[in-house]
């Protein structure tokens, strides 16, 4: 039986709140910033070599998960809206988001008409949906059964809001949007997710095999589809269900091996939380309250607490650096600016501590992060092509060793 948030309830022996994963993830780039389709086949060549890092169950034809993180398409967005008279404002002024919905047409509408009026009372311009092509013809039985109705969320910025403010109201309509279907009762919410909502990164991912993604999400293999950043991750689900909504990546971050200290993580920063303040998003920090949602997985969580640390001013690095800090009290080889950096922010936060390595990309960085004790290690190139390729496998593309 599924709970709210497409996981199991709690029952037996089972526990979600135990939920861990070791996956396999990675990353391409080209370290230039030049978008290319090239990238985003690249990374699904490294997703497919990740294959033996997922999983599936009785049915062999249902992953646990696998998905693919890319900076906005423009070019392509701008094309296929085109088609449903839905015109675009300007690069960076309109976010996009891939939305689970349900199956079952009067839930859905009325989830769909939820999302307007939000959009509408956060001051921001709903531009509509787009329908998002998909081929279920390779897919399991199983992912088929339980699997939800795609498309795209569309909205513009108005136009007092400028670029940083409109990326984080994108976050409060998105929150408000999760909060408000949580409370209600349909029969289908439990389909309902928003895989992210940005315009800077673009999220397709599911309940799908690596070498399922090409093929069932057509719009990946679109030549117009570029990206100078590809982030995959294979999902090996240990003690969860595999589920639609927990594929990653999430908004920020694909994550491998578990947060052992998930607990005393979640349960601190959740007391700290009703003594938030923060003079950028000001009001709007009481309307995605709470910032943890709740039973989600470790990588959710992690993505969670992230996602408000950059909103509330910090740099993509500074976060991370803070969450999961380096050994650095014996470290001789810890500049001491550093060790000072890491001391000051244990006063603020715990470290998510565990054998973890986690890729993280928000449009503008990509990068990665290993836990203190590199317990769940990655291997990486940089080619004489400007590309930097990142995996916890060796070998994920095939590079021609003169590059």
């Amino acid at each position: 039986m599924y709970g709210n948030n497409g996981m199991s309830n709690s029952q037996g022996l089972y526990s979600s709140e135990f939920e861990h994963d070791s996956c396999g993830v990675g990353f391409v780039a080209n370290i230039n910033g030049i978008n290319s389709h090239e990238i985003v086949q690249n990374g699904i060549e490294v997703l497919e070599n990740l294959k033996h890092r997922g999983a599936v169950g009785a049915d062999p034809k249902t992953g646990d998960g696998a998905g693919i993180m890319t900076q906005v398409p423009d070019k392509f967005l701008r094309r296929v809206c085109k088609k449903i008279k839905i015109e675009l404002p300007a690069k960076g002024n309109y976010g996009v988001g891939l939305v689970f919905l349900p199956v079952v047409a009067e839930d859905r509408h009325f989830i769909e008409n939820l999302i307007e009026g939000i959009v509408n009372e956060e001051e921001q311009i709903f531009l509509g949906f787009r329908d998002v092509p998909y081929n279920d013809s390779e897919i399991g039985k199983v992912a088929i059964s339980v699997m939800p109705v795609f498309k795209h969320l569309l909205v513009a910025k108005n136009k007092t809001t400028n670029k940083k403010a409109f990326e984080r109201k994108l976050l409060v309509i998105r929150k408000r949007i999760g909060n408000k279907v949580s409370q209600i009762e349909i029969a289908q919410k439990n389909y309902f997710y928003i895989c992210s909502l940005s315009s800077k990164t673009l999220i397709y991912k599911g309940q799908l095999m690596p070498e399922q993604l090409r093929n069932f999400f057509p719009d990946l293999n679109d030549k117009d589809y570029k990206s100078s950043i590809a982030l995959v991750h294979s999902r090996y689900s240990t003690n969860t269900f595999p589920t639609w909504a927990l594929a990653h990546p999430y908004r920020y971050i694909a994550h491998n091996g578990e947060i052992n200290t998930l607990k005393g993580n979640t349960n601190w920063f959740n007391v700290r939380e009703k003594q938030f303040k923060n003079s950028l998003l000001g009001k709007d920090l009481k309307k995605i309250t709470p910032t943890i949602a709740p039973s989600k997985s470790d990588s959710a969580a992690f993505d969670n607490t992230l996602e408000l640390l950059i909103m509330a001013g910090r740099s993509l690095p500074h976060a991370l650096m803070m969450m999961i800090p380096e050994a650095y009290t014996n470290d001789k080889n810890i500049t001491g600016y550093k060790k000072d950096f890491y001391q000051y922010h244990s006063c603020l936060m715990e470290a998510w501590d565990g054998p973890s390595a986690i890729c993280f990309s928000d449009g503008r960085y990509v990068g990665s992060i290993l836990d203190r004790n590199g317990l769940r290690p990655l291997r990486y190139w940089v080619t004489d092509d400007s590309k930097i390729i990142m995996s916890s496998e060796v070998g994920p593309l095939k590079v021609d060793p003169k590059n």
